[in-house]
């Protein structure tokens, strides 16, 4: 392989690529020693993988590599993510690494990694340095004839009771009705560990596509495509059910859609969660990302919180809530972050506190979600193939700069007036510009800004 490459699957937060060209058991190997060699782990680390055909071997891969260097390994076995980020996070572990392309076509993989306390390790923080002594290894040495780990310094053990212990523990489990929830597992990781919660709880459930299946008989695992959201809210119609849940892949996201069949946008789940967090730790700091904000600000001044906005991405925010001692983290794409889970993002501790808000409040989702709806309409994100991004990005800003009552740069550009607002961000990779925009209850003022804003993008 060129150089190139090599590096194709290193992201900024994570590593993922299509095998075998961009990851390959070789490469998993010599990332396993890299990742030994950079961060250097006291303790042992925690691998998990999700359902994917080439997962197991991906992960016997990573294991053998970190075996080589020294390092101890507990093997937790097929999992999500946020169960390496639960194994990571307990005493006298060094790290975590989730062997999943979470979303991904079926002939990708991936890795996502964590260090003690499950703390992030992303592009700055680590991943740079693992990527260039993966290079340097994968130069060095030839692939190994097999890659077995090291029995002295490798064990397997399973964390699902504690986990779901700890999950069951951020709730009032006494307070869940029997709602009757559809789930959408997508084939992914979901179902089992769903199921493990779902049974200490009164829910009817009704499930659709819930067996894990590495060679997703019903299209990969993403919520976000459009024809998967039409299909399972047309399951939630039929089934007459309180509400649905879908998630991706490795279920580090959940997404909701209301009893009939509404999808519901991220960004006010953002609100909910807040809310419902905010009761449980009143006066607590509430962190959002800066695309859609004004439905979360008016949700948790209300409730006499602190909304701190922060830059997009998991690393910016988990570092912000440890900064802040935030109770909850939340950003408009689906990832919900939670200080009593290690800070860390989980797709089934939204759909949990969803079912405790709805059994204490008594008002269906639709009702809880249809005001916030109506207040802060919003255009979800719109996104942009633009030759020139940049050029774009300041022709934008030259045509609101005089009316705008506040500019702000954190995340690409917000610019704020009295009755709307809007946020543009320009893709690291590629020549996309993303776009979000709210207005203070006025839906055909919405719909005026976005074309107008389209027209100043695309011509």
């Amino acid at each position: 392989m060129s150089q190139v490459q090599k590096l194709a699957a290193f992201k900024a937060y994570d590593i993922r690529g299509r095998m075998p060209d961009q990851l390959n058991e070789f490469m998993v190997y010599c990332i396993g020693k890299a990742y030994a060699q950079v961060m250097q782990p006291q303790a042992p680390i925690a691998i998990g993988q999700d359902i994917r055909l080439s997962s197991k071997a991906l992960s016997q891969a990573l294991i053998a590599g970190l075996n080589a260097e020294g390092v101890q390994t507990i093997d937790i076995g097929l999992c999500g993510t946020e169960m390496i980020y639960f194994a990571a996070g307990q005493e006298g572990m060094g790290g975590g690494i989730m062997v999943t392309a979470s979303h991904n076509p079926a002939d990708y993989n991936g890795l996502k990694m964590v260090k003690e306390g499950s703390r992030p390790i992303s592009a700055d923080t680590g991943l740079g340095a693992i990527e260039q002594q993966t290079i340097a290894l994968m130069q060095a040495q030839s692939a190994p004839n097999s890659y077995i780990p090291n029995a002295a310094l490798h064990t397997e053990k399973s964390v699902l009771a504690g986990y779901i212990a700890k999950l069951l523990s951020l709730i009032d489990v006494a307070s869940i009705k029997p709602l009757h929830v559809l789930v959408n597992a997508g084939n992914g990781c979901a179902g089992p560990f769903f199921d493990a919660l779902a049974q200490h709880l009164p829910l009817k459930v009704t499930r659709l596509h819930h067996q894990p299946d590495g060679t997703f008989p019903n299209d990969v695992p993403n919520p976000m495509l459009v024809e998967q959201q039409v299909l399972t809210a047309k399951a939630v119609v039929d089934a007459k059910a309180d509400f649905g849940i879908a998630w991706d892949g490795d279920f580090d996201r959940c997404f909701f859609y209301d009893e009939n069949g509404r999808f519901i946008e991220g960004y006010y789940l953002v609100g909910l969660l807040a809310e419902q967090l905010l009761k449980k730790s009143p006066k607590s700091a509430i962190v959002h990302d800066p695309r859609l904000e004004w439905n979360t600000i008016e949700k948790v001044q209300t409730l006499g919180g602190k909304a701190v906005v922060c830059k997009c991405g998991h690393s910016f925010i988990k570092d912000k809530m440890r900064e802040q001692d935030a109770v909850y983290g939340g950003e408009m794409s689906a990832h919900h972050y939670f200080r009593d889970f290690f800070y860390c993002d989980s797709g089934m501790i939204p759909w949990l506190l969803v079912a405790e808000l709805l059994s204490q409040d008594g008002r269906s989702l639709s009702q809880v979600v249809d005001q916030c709806m109506m207040d802060f309409p919003c255009s979800g994100e719109i996104n942009f193939t633009i030759a020139n991004a940049k050029e774009a990005l300041v022709r934008v800003q030259a045509y609101y700069a005089e009316q705008a009552i506040s500019i702000d740069y954190l995340d690409g550009v917000s610019m704020e007036f009295a009755d709307w607002r809007f946020n543009l961000r320009s893709s690291n990779t590629e020549p996309v510009v993303r776009l979000n925009v709210e207005t203070r209850a006025n839906s055909a003022l919405l719909a005026t800004k976005v074309a107008e804003l389209k027209g100043l993008l695309v011509g």
